[in-house]
């Protein structure tokens, strides 16, 4: 079955452009024996009739097998060529960089607003008359338990519907509600809203890193990850220092106001700056050009490279499967596992240091909520300093493993830097002094960065629900930790407390990484939806 001639040129067809519109479900699959960071889709294959697939190419290799694979009626839409403008492998620097900016200012705008409001639980306290400190830091992690429960939504949707449509809606919920909580006239009606506003703001933390895994190779993905992870944890750290300014110079509701005016202006720019990156999406809107370019007399079937059958599915089941999909690595995937279990710790820990820092500086050190927050930036410094480092060499180092593994570069490559984060990771037991705080904050940035690197490169399409299984883990942990510190400290005291946390983080973090790092690939050779292909060096 040939093309109409409007659409055939060169074996292919004519592209699509990328739009904006919120698109119907591509309803996708992972073809057999497919991988987004595999020379199949790296290299491109040119748009061409499932029945020409071999004839043409003088082998069956690059064709996904399929039950349509001998369907003469059966047209498979793919990039075209190595060098497709809209594969998003493709896009200029410039224009991948101003993506992966405007994502990350997603995800730093929403972990900043779940700590903004920590120097001003007082002035929250005393208008609500609230006298149980269980209640004040429940509305403080209220927020953060919403981040548990978003993305097992939501990172399935950006698999379907694509990520830009979820970003952005999602985003526009969240400065909604976030702007409602500054209209808050009850502790309860706060809570609610803080949740829903978490809800909204989980979205960048479950697609947020899939969208970088779309648009760089491998050997690229180093210094925009280390932009994009840096983002939800320099925000928590930021957000008591501006937050306690605000509330010391004028009230607790416009630390939520500020919040949202900013995240009214990120969604403004991502309006213009934001493009869907998702390859099966932008071949389905490919896809669809052509179905409804063919004449009747030339009708037949279309599917892309990344569906197994171009018959016509149940968007119910399949909507459902997606949705579970984030359960089903939890249960059956060991990395998921074992990094989310490890991740849950280091994002707990983190968010005691925040929430207790207010309750040390003003209890016992008698600081304004301004001065309260200035003692975030050793916490901020620690962060960004690692980050830095890590962004600096964490590429550097992954292209050298890889021209020693014969041009193959393997997930685990990003597990060896890992080892430079326990120096620091293990004095988390000098919490008061803010040298302490910086310590902390560069081991867990060097932690949290290669661990989020490893599970985009080995999950490529899957990584949003893979993140998006993880984020559970160390949400319900962020959420919980806090509500538990106060007994902890009031029994323990600050140093024993800490010292056995430090030991638990050397017991789960240790044999987590240095297992993965031994026998990852073997793991993922056994994995149903982990990455099996090597990557390779391929033609741009």
């Amino acid at each position: 079955m040939a093309l109409p001639s409007s659409l055939s040129e060169k074996s292919s067809v004519q592209q699509t452009s990328v739009g904006t519109a919120i698109p119907e479900p591509s309803l996708v699959d992972a073809p057999v024996d497919h991988h987004p960071d595999s020379p199949l889709s790296t290299s491109g294959v040119v748009n061409v009739r499932q029945d020409d697939a071999t004839g043409k190419h003088g082998s069956d290799k690059g064709a996904p097998k399929t039950e349509d694979a001998h369907d003469e009626n059966v047209i498979v839409v793919a990039w075209d060529g190595p060098d497709d403008p809209e594969n998003p492998r493709n896009w200029t620097s410039k224009r991948k960089w101003t993506i992966a900016l405007t994502v990350s200012a997603f995800t730093f705008i929403s972990p900043l607003s779940s700590t903004m409001i920590a120097p001003a639980a007082g002035q929250i306290a005393s208008g609500f008359n609230i006298t149980d400190e269980f209640q004040v830091n429940l509305s403080i992690s209220i927020f953060v338990l919403a981040y548990a429960v978003g993305p097992l939504v939501l990172g399935p949707l950006s698999e379907i519907f694509g990520r830009t449509p979820v970003l952005r809606g999602c985003n526009l919920f969240f400065t909604a509600w976030n702007l409602g909580c500054g209209f808050a006239q009850s502790e309860r009606q706060l809570i609610a809203f803080r949740f829903l506003a978490g809800l909204g703001g989980s979205a960048p933390l479950a697609a947020g890193g899939a969208v970088l895994g779309d648009l760089f190779a491998p050997e690229e993905r180093g210094k925009a990850m280390a932009l994009y992870t840096l983002a939800p944890l320099l925000g928590p750290a930021i957000g008591p220092i501006v937050g306690g300014w605000i509330a010391e110079r004028s009230t607790w509701r416009w630390v939520f106001w500020s919040t949202s005016i900013a995240a009214g202006v990120i969604q403004i720019v991502g309006i213009f700056t934001l493009k869907e990156s998702f390859g099966p999406v932008l071949l389905d809107r490919k896809a669809k050009k052509i179905r409804a370019n063919l004449d009747a007399e030339n009708s037949g079937e279309v599917r892309t490279m990344f569906q197994k059958t171009a018959k016509k599915r149940n968007y119910r089941h399949f909507f459902f499967v997606s949705i579970c999909r984030p359960f089903i690595l939890s249960v059956q995937e060991p990395i998921v596992q074992l990094f989310g279990l490890y991740l849950a710790f280091v994002y707990g820990i983190i968010y005691l240091v925040l929430t207790t820092i207010p309750e040390i500086y003003t209890n016992i050190y008698h600081n304004t909520p301004g001065i309260v927050g200035l003692h975030y930036i050793g916490l901020g410094i620690g962060l960004f300093v690692c980050s830095q480092i890590n962004s600096r060499l964490s590429d550097v180092i992954y292209k050298k493993l890889k021209e020693r593994n014969g041009g193959v570069g393997e997930p685990e490559h990003r597990l060896r830097l890992l080892v430079a984060g326990w120096g620091a990771q293990e004095r988390t037991h000098w919490i008061v002094p803010d040298i302490g705080f910086a310590l902390i904050g560069g081991g867990m940035v060097l932690s949290f960065q290669g661990m989020m690197m490893y599970i985009v490169e080995a999950f490529t399409m899957y990584a949003a629900s893979a993140l998006a299984a993880v984020s559970f883990l160390r949400s319900i942990a962020a959420f919980g930790f806090p509500l538990f510190a106060p007994a902890m400290y009031n029994r323990l005291g600050y140093g024993v407390a800490n010292t056995i946390l430090a030991a638990i983080a050397f017991v789960i973090g240790v044999p987590a990484i240095l297992g993965l790092y031994t026998y990852g690939k073997k793991i993922r050779g056994m994995s149903k939806h982990a990455n099996k292909h090597p990557m390779k060096n391929f033609k741009k």
